[in-house]
């Protein structure tokens, strides 16, 4: 789990964003950082293990070498002179280059030992006391020193004289060794945390393609299908593939969307004119109801306001495709947003028989932008301000300005708007609840009208929101510079 924090940390690092454990970029680092600490693990420790080997294998040979000759350079020596000359020439000339020699009758008692022995020392003591010594050169590790030690019986014309014990003292060398495998594991250390960099920053350039796909693809709407298309410069065969198909998908996407403002389009314009022709002769009929029941009346009624409802329902959608083809022309002028806003609101207050607050800056406040198509905005806002709050509550119409644009903010108290819905209300069709909003009047398309002419007119809309608190959606435009 730590080794698993550090990678999302420096890959987090590198890419200045945070990486999920389940990312692809995240596993082809782990995978490959654990692929290369195993394989630089292992050679180091065989690296390691080599050279202690050769280096214990070295002296024990040495050992094996000198153990063999010994009991011939004693007979040698003993012809010139007593066992003990021999003995302690061959002891003397076999004790070079830090090897230690003594030789110890069968009761224990020591005969004759090497010159560089102190045998005041504790460590010599207890290497000499060493009763159990293998006839093989052994590696032993003797407090803080390390030993090269074997032993051999000594036989002297047939004539056992006692045993002969044979040390080498490799303490130096196998520092040296220890130090040279400490420096080792640093640069293995340090080449792992390179490689950690270098993979990371790698896969993060290989798998770039992919985020600016991701990115596209994130950024795409209806209004920009057309234009979209991902260009990747350099990138495996394999990702360009992908990205041809990815710009393929969008322009089949691009001309089914097209084909389909076409067909909303051209339904609305030639279904608009029959259902004129029903709403006048049905409102005729209406107007000589003299001789209709009741409930004859009451269906005549229905089928006129329904009818008139999707009369408005069409012209709303061929508002929006012409928004959509940029058929949806504006004449932007200087407006006087303090008249229009009071002339808004004083017909709203007439319709529908509620308070509405007007709050304005002294001094005109001019806007460059359509007027009927701003007040059809206001009036929509209103409308659904006036729906969605009780009849008790006020709608509030704020007027603000800056030196480089306007603000108009439509404030209600009503049942809000979670923030599940927010980013969706300016779909159209959209209903935030189906079942509230089927027993009220409109077609849905409302506010993706609002949003298209506010666009239009080099503005924007948003909304903040909170349920059960109310709602206020705020126009921004340019201000009108003369």
């Amino acid at each position: 789990m730590k080794f698993s924090y550090q990678i999302r940390s420096t890959i987090k690092h590198l890419t200045g964003k945070r990486i999920s454990t389940s990312s692809l970029q995240f596993r082809l680092t782990l995978e490959l950082m654990v692929l290369s600490i195993l394989g630089l693990s292992s050679v180091a420790f065989w690296a390691g293990w080599q050279r202690s080997h050769n280096l214990v294998v070295a002296h024990k040979k040495t050992l094996e070498y000198i153990g063999l000759r010994f009991p011939e350079q004693v007979e040698l020596y003993s012809e010139m002179g007593s066992l003990e000359t021999g003995l302690t020439r061959s002891v003397h000339q076999a004790s070079t280059g830090g090897i230690m020699v003594w030789v110890k009758r069968n009761d224990g008692i020591l005969l004759v030992n090497s010159p560089a022995m102190d045998m005041q020392s504790s460590k010599i003591t207890k290497m000499v006391s060493l009763t159990e010594v293998p006839a093989e050169p052994t590696f032993i590790h003797l407090n803080d020193r390390y030993l090269v030690i074997c032993s051999t019986t000594l036989i002297i014309k047939n004539q056992l004289v006692g045993t002969v014990y044979f040390s080498q003292d490799i303490t130096d060398e196998q520092q040296e060794l220890n130090d040279g495998i400490r420096s080792l594991i640093v640069v293995s250390i340090l080449i792992i945390l390179v490689l950690i960099i270098a993979i990371a920053n790698r896969i993060r350039h290989a798998l770039l393609p992919l985020e600016q796909m991701s990115q596209v693809a994130s950024t795409l709407s209806a209004d920009n299908l057309k234009a979209a298309k991902l260009e990747l410069q350099q990138a495996p065969d394999e990702i360009l593939g992908l990205a041809q198909t990815f710009n393929e998908m969008l322009f089949r996407l691009s001309a089914s969307w097209e084909q389909q403002r076409q067909f909303v389009g051209n339904v609305s314009h030639e279904l608009r004119t029959p259902l004129t022709v029903v709403a006048g002769y049905l409102q005729s009929l209406l107007r000589r109801s003299n001789n209709l029941s009741n409930h004859q009346q009451q269906a005549l009624e229905i089928a006129v306001g329904e009818t008139d409802r999707t009369i408005r329902m069409l012209e709303d959608l061929l508002d929006l495709a012409r928004a959509d083809s940029g058929n949806l022309h504006f004449r932007l002028n200087p407006v006087i947003l303090n008249t229009l806003v009071a002339e808004v609101v004083a017909m709203s207050q007439q319709v529908s028989d509620r308070q509405i607050t007007l709050e304005s800056p002294d001094g005109d406040i001019v806007a460059l932008a359509d007027q009927d198509r701003l007040q059809q905005v206001l009036i929509n806002l209103l409308d659904n301000a006036i729906k969605y709050s009780a009849p008790e509550q006020p709608v509030d119409l704020i007027l603000e300005k800056t030196e480089q644009q306007v603000t108009i903010h439509v404030r209600d108290r009503g049942i809000g708007i979670s923030l599940l819905h927010q980013n969706r209300i300016f779909e159209r069709f959209y209903r935030v609840d189906e079942s509230m909003n089927r027993s009220r009047d409109g077609t849905g398309l409302g506010l993706a009208i609002a949003k298209s002419l506010i666009e239009g007119m080099n503005g924007r809309i948003t909304l903040r929101s909170k349920p059960g608190e109310g709602s206020i959606f705020t126009l921004t435009l340019p201000i009108w510079k003369p």
